[in-house]
């Protein structure tokens, strides 16, 4: 069923794009050429993976609840499926990324001797750099947001002002049809007119919105995360929420949701919101008032500031389908920390070919 959620995702969103009057057409990248096949038989068929480094955020806390600090890459384990990984970069924080394992030459995780001790933090300590993460804001200007667009646009718009001048930031609203507000910036008051030019609209098409910022985020390297304003059911998308939930797992970006306790009142949004959320390592906030979406995006600032980056190339793995991801930490003291990353993602397949060339690559 989850494959055919995806197949059905792509396909309805080249039609959204099709369709969506206010969204700017962007010419994909061509498909990488076919493999030389030549020799094989007619009746061959080549069937290839693409799988490039794999991006890991990861969030870990302790049992108060606090964020853990000072942790060294000797004290992370990742199995894909059932295979043990070797980090090929870490970084905490603003620190510098660590280069850890050449992709020609792999070799072993270093020791860190003389690295700090694991420490934890609580929350309203000062604040940490995002080390110049790239933040896709995505704002609900339905229907629903009738009563608290202006409070909303005030969270979103010191939530831009407070984040780390390092990062960058991309605007996008919403209703039935998706506006890309802002390009991905580090000019904060960019950002900040496309916030105030957005108007209320009509029905709200959050997974086709999230589906675009997906495709746009998939773009660019390095740390991406999603901050998804929405304050109400979704009533017009095309995607179903599965689809899009897994294509962000596979993208390695943690989608974070901000949403009013009027939406928690609807089981099936509160639902779709907690899960996808959850699996791409990102978290669900519901805020009843301004104060409670102030604090929200105050948190999503700080989980961003505390979030480990870890990477590893992956070792030779015959399965084509759906890889597992389990992040464990090593040693005694730090078996009782929980982690919070995402569990999995799909490998990109990079042609099909019989006897020809392939004409198309699929995206994963």
């Amino acid at each position: 069923m989850r494959k055919h959620h995806l197949v059905a995702t792509f396909v309805a969103f080249v039609v959204f794009l099709a369709l969506g009057p206010k969204i700017r057409s962007q010419q994909s990248a061509p498909p990488p050429p076919a493999p030389d096949n030549a020799g094989a038989s007619d009746t061959d068929t080549v069937f290839r993976v693409n799988v490039d480094m794999v991006q890991l955020n990861v969030a870990v806390i302790d049992r108060k609840g606090n964020y853990v600090t000072g942790l060294r890459p000797s004290d992370f384990e990742i199995v894909e499926d059932t295979i043990p990984q070797k980090l090929a970069t870490f970084e905490e924080g603003n620190q510098s990324p660590i280069s850890l394992v050449n992709p020609s030459q792999p070799g072993t995780t270093p020791s860190d001797s003389g690295a700090s001790d694991s420490k934890t933090t609580t929350p309203g300590s000062p604040q940490i750099s995002s080390a110049g993460a790239n933040v896709f804001i995505l704002f609900d200007t339905s229907n629903y947001m009738y009563r608290g667009f202006v409070y909303a646009q005030d969270a979103i718009s010191d939530f831009v002002r407070s984040l780390d001048g390092t990062a960058k930031i991309a605007f996008y609203s919403y209703s039935r049809d998706v506006a890309r507000d802002a390009l991905l910036t580090a000019d904060r008051s960019q950002v900040l007119r496309g916030v105030r030019s957005t108007v209320a609209g009509a029905d709200a098409a959050l997974y086709n919105a999230l589906l675009l910022v997906l495709r746009d985020a998939g773009q660019y390297t390095g740390r991406k995360v999603i901050v998804a304003f929405s304050n109400g059911p979704d009533n017009a998308s095309m995607v179903p929420p599965e689809g899009v939930g897994e294509l962000a797992q596979s993208e390695g970006i943690p989608i974070y949701m901000i949403s009013t306790r009027e939406a928690k009142q609807d089981p099936v949004s509160t639902a779709v919101f907690e899960r996808i959320s959850a699996s791409t390592g990102g978290q669900v906030y519901f805020a009843k008032n301004w104060n409670e979406q102030q604090q929200a995006f105050a948190s999503v600032r700080e989980d961003l500031s505390h979030l480990y980056a870890l990477s590893y190339y992956p070792q030779p793995n015959p399965n084509r389908g759906w890889r597992t991801i389990n992040v464990k930490l090593m040693g005694e003291k730090l078996k009782n920390f929980r982690i919070r990353t995402r569990n999995g993602y799909r490998p990109r397949p990079t042609g099909f070919t019989q006897d020809t060339p392939a004409d198309t690559a699929l995206a994963r």
